[in-house]
């Protein structure tokens, strides 16, 4: 008996090294697959040795899967004129994928598979209300000149989803009440952080790591480290973040900035123009074990969002037993208790400045413990294991009702 296929829509390169929390995720549902299923990914390739436009085995994070590179894409981490996504739809249109099981993390390709037989699921991974409204992020997401637009199209692609999973329980609240007859197929899901790589180092090991960081760095071996990992794209903000610093005034504090995209060069204006390039290091992207070494030694991590959903990224921080100020936005706030971080009310260079402050003057009130325990309910291991189950008594049903028995293990 033939095993159920689940593919995967996403327009990136599954081996490029770009920091993201849709990238992470889809490599942790490659990652932590279940047996009983055959994997495949529709996604993009800057690589010489990937056939465009042909299936093709490949190995991602320790499983055999079936890649189709459907364009090229030289960097998954700086926006063209024309947006990746829509080149991807298009490129859709030659083609159809339609499989046992389909996961969209963008509603816009899914215009394609409108007519393709198969389970879908639909990952919404932000909040559509923060995005469309963020003031200061003009170029943060293209719909938000549309609005009328992008809610006609999902009203008019909506209804094709199995299941419809959030990471943000205000998303989930706005698509139920939007949706009130798709209630049962909109649902609440937990982020997830992958414990075997984010962990934390007893105090003493932790501080042999900071100052061997420093060490590595050149620079004083009293000095603290921040670190912030992501996209340097509008949404994240990353010139408050250096404006941030600035306004903290405390020179041996060194900022860490893990991530490429868009915004690279001005940020790296602003560091300049602040003075304060003696400290910042801009590391581009990193590979999710090295980021675990910094968060492992950090003494804060920080998020300066306009939106999110969940950020991967906080889950690492404080599964590594790093404290955590972010702004007011997407599940962080809700996470974080009162020793495993901060939550700024206003986004201002003052106010974040202070949170970090807080945080730095008083660490034995944000302890490693708190963190963890913060995180520990979002392991990534029962996360995926629950949609996999999920979905396997969706295929028992379905097989049963063609007379093929299966079975799980």
């Amino acid at each position: 008996m033939r095993k159920p296929v689940l593919t995967i829509f996403y327009q990136f390169n599954p081996w490029f090294p770009s920091i993201g929390g849709i990238q992470t995720l889809i490599r942790y549902f490659i990652k932590y697959a279940a047996s009983e299923f055959d994997i495949r990914v529709v996604g993009t390739s800057n690589r010489a040795n990937f056939s465009h436009r042909k299936w093709q085995e490949a190995e991602l994070e320790g499983r055999k899967i079936q890649f189709f590179p459907l364009l090229t894409v030289e960097n998954d981490d700086v926006r063209g004129l024309l947006p990746t996504t829509i080149k991807y739809t298009a490129a859709l249109l030659r083609h159809n994928f339609a499989s046992d099981f389909m996961h969209f993390h963008r509603i816009e390709p899914t215009l394609v598979s409108l007519n393709w037989q198969g389970d879908k699921t639909l990952f919404i991974h932000n909040d559509i209300r923060q995005q469309m409204t963020a003031k200061d992020n003009k170029k943060a997401i293209l719909w938000r000149y549309f609005p009328a637009g992008y809610f006609a199209l999902e009203k008019l692609l909506i209804e094709q989803f199995t299941e419809i999973l959030s990471c943000n329980t205000e998303s989930v609240k706005l698509y139920q009440q939007r949706y009130p007859a798709l209630n049962e197929q909109i649902k609440y899901i937990k982020n997830s952080v992958d414990n075997e790589v984010f962990y934390p180092l007893v105090t003493t090991r932790r501080d042999e790591g900071r100052r061997a960081l420093a060490a590595q760095m050149g620079v004083s071996e009293d000095t603290r480290f921040l670190l912030f990992a992501g996209r340097l794209h509008p949404q994240k903000d990353p010139v408050l973040l250096v404006r941030s610093l600035f306004a903290l005034q405390q020179p041996n504090i060194h900022l860490l900035i893990a991530g490429a995209g868009e915004l690279a060069e001005t940020v790296k204006a602003e560091i300049a123009k602040l003075g304060l390039a003696g400290q910042v290091t801009m590391l581009g992207a990193v590979p999710p074990t090295q980021l675990a070494k910094l968060q492992q030694v950090c003494s804060a991590f920080v998020l300066t969002s306009a939106y999110e959903g969940l950020p991967l990224v906080a889950l690492e921080a404080l599964a590594c037993g790093t404290p955590v100020v972010t702004t007011a936005c997407g599940e962080t706030p809700k996470l974080l208790t009162a020793n495993s971080g901060i939550v700024c009310r206003e986004r201002t260079p003052e106010a974040i400045a202070s949170a970090i402050s807080q945080i730095l003057s008083n660490d034995k009130n944000y302890t490693i413990e708190a963190c963890v325990r913060n995180a520990a309910p979002y392991g990534v291991r029962q996360i995926v294991s629950d949609v996999y189950k999920n979905m396997w008594v969706r295929w028992e049903q379905h097989q049963r009702s063609t007379g093929i028995s299966t079975s799980y293990v």
